[in-house]
């Protein structure tokens, strides 16, 4: 069996499966190559503000109204109550000493809360990869883009203007003519090995993971002593981390009774717990947190645990004549922060424009270029911002700080997106910014470098200085209990750093749903 398309693109996860249905609304002709069969299970869960902006704003310009509910918590339970989800209503981070149960202080010391929404209704999720993924291939096929799973390809045939991908499905010989062709399939994927593309050698400390689902895990909430304080969000409806000396662990709860849980932790951790032997070194992990063993006391893993034994990683080579790399395909730092899935959103954005604009033309390939240029330099500022991380992973005081960086950039960029303005942020991480990107690089290096008592203040203040002009969430107003919640004061407090008047605020704000 032979086909022709204009693209042809190879894993379909959600990302691959967004850029197949992009390409069928702009008249392409498309088909979606996969390995496996859906629905399958994947970790990558957590959304952010600025990944729901991404797809909205996607779903929004490529008429792909079905896409939208799933945007905020609440429209998505209406719409969609049958695709797996979990309400995030922040970021939920607890220090631990390992050995110690976990004990909270009158200055909130060892733990960061920061909201990311006012409400459950308009709140970031936790996306069930095995139904949301299922659906948006679903969605691509009702489009009308080709949908060929349990494939089994060959290397491909490279010529000047097309590429050839051969394979087998259930028995059949298949033959697929693609004039260009996109690769979704992950971290040392498909096009990755069969072109051998090669691989930066990481300037981060190797991580290892080791996670499942799992079902019966406590909300933390209830094994804490109560607090004369209510915290910004209910601290189980977030993204839940447990940071200790050497990684980190997550906890991400679905509406279906399941929660995705793993840890993140540097090579010595891990080789010491052996990831390898998955229950038992999950176990043993759980020994040195008390608190953390006490949540998991009636929990059952849902599946066999999958160890990861190389997290980082970045290709050599994003794009190149007839072929292009997703993001999630041409590099990995961390699951930390959840920076996949703003990622992959702004690459697929960067591809779709240059579909929309440049199909066809000269500019096709220098539009690929700039897009590979910004995946890489994104890959980069994200990997010096986890090593810093790793390396305060037992000093939490600089840890928040540092964090503090990730959520200044994160709450800017979104902000600006809404109102039209996106050069003012500057990339992912504003890493282009020329009063924040370099800034923030030279505190990520300073932080992995073994600091008197002394340079850690001057690292803090000068991490405060650095996100105070672009601060629109409160972040630098002396909250000294590490509770960051979300408030419309602090955002026309911020008025005049973002170029925007209190009335356009206010109607941002509602527009938002706020």
């Amino acid at each position: 069996m032979k086909h022709t398309f204009d693209l042809a693109i190879i894993g379909s996860g959600f990302a691959g499966s967004l850029l197949a249905m992009i390409a069928r609304r702009l008249g392409r002709s498309v088909v979606l190559l996969e390995k496996s069969s859906h629905p399958r299970f994947t970790i990558g869960e957590s959304s952010t503000p600025l990944a729901n902006l991404l797809l909205e704003e996607l779903a929004t310009r490529y008429d792909l109204p079905r896409l939208l509910p799933l945007c905020k918590w609440g429209e998505w339970q209406r719409a969609y109550p049958e695709i797996g989800c979990g309400l995030k209503r922040g970021f939920s981070f607890y220090h631990h000493q390992v050995g110690q149960a976990w004990g909270e202080s009158c200055d909130h010391f060892n733990q960061l809360l920061v909201a990311a929404s006012p409400r459950d209704e308009i709140a970031d999720t936790h996306w069930y990869r095995p139904d949301f993924d299922h659906f948006f291939v679903r969605e691509a096929q009702s489009l009308g883009v080709e949908y060929l799973d349990e494939i089994a390809l060959e290397a491909p045939i490279w010529g000047d203007k097309s590429v050839a991908l051969e394979g087998q499905r259930h028995g059949e010989e298949i033959s697929i003519q693609a004039r260009f062709c996109f690769d979704a399939t992950g971290p040392r994927g498909f096009l990755h090995q069969a072109l051998n593309l090669g691989e930066v050698a990481s300037p981060l400390p190797n991580t290892q993971a080791l996670y499942t689902h799992f079902s019966g895990v406590e909300r933390l909430e209830s094994l804490l002593e109560p607090q004369p304080e209510t915290p910004p969000y209910p601290v189980d409806d977030a993204a839940l981390h447990h940071v200790f000396e050497g990684g980190w662990m997550w906890v991400l709860r679905f509406n279906n009774g399941l929660v995705s849980a793993g840890v993140a932790a540097n090579d010595k951790l891990a080789n010491d717990l052996r990831f390898e032997d998955g229950a038992s070194a999950w176990a043993r992990l759980l020994e040195q947190l008390p608190t953390v063993q006490q949540q998991f006391k009636n929990a059952l893993p849902a599946r066999p645990f999958v160890h990861t034994k190389q997290l980082s990683f970045r290709s050599k080579t994003v794009v190149g004549p007839n072929f292009a790399l997703l993001p999630s395909a041409a590099g990995f730092v961390n699951p930390l922060f959840s920076m996949g899935f703003p990622l992959a959103l702004l690459g697929v954005s960067r591809l779709a424009l240059a579909i929309e604009q440049d199909w066809q033309t000269d500019r096709f390939e220098p539009k690929l270029r700039d897009y590979a240029a910004k995946t890489q330099a994104e890959l980069v500022i994200a990997g010096e911002l986890i090593a810093a991380l790793y390396a305060n992973m037992d000093d939490f005081q600089v840890f928040q700080s540092l964090s503090l960086l990730y959520f200044a950039a994160a709450s800017f960029a979104e902000t600006v997106r809404r109102l039209d303005k996106p050069q003012l942020s500057g990339g992912f991480l504003m890493n282009d910014n020329p009063r924040f990107g370099a800034a923030a690089r030279a505190c990520f290096a300073q932080a992995q470098k073994t600091l008197d008592e002394r340079e850690k203040e001057q690292l803090i203040a000068q991490i405060q200085s650095i996100i105070e002009p672009f601060d629109v969430a409160g972040l630098t107003k002396n909250q000294p209990d590490n509770w960051y919640p979300v408030l419309a004061e602090d955002l026309f407090a911020a008025k005049d750093k973002v170029g925007a008047t209190r009335e356009e605020l206010e109607l941002l704000l509602k527009r938002a749903g706020f």
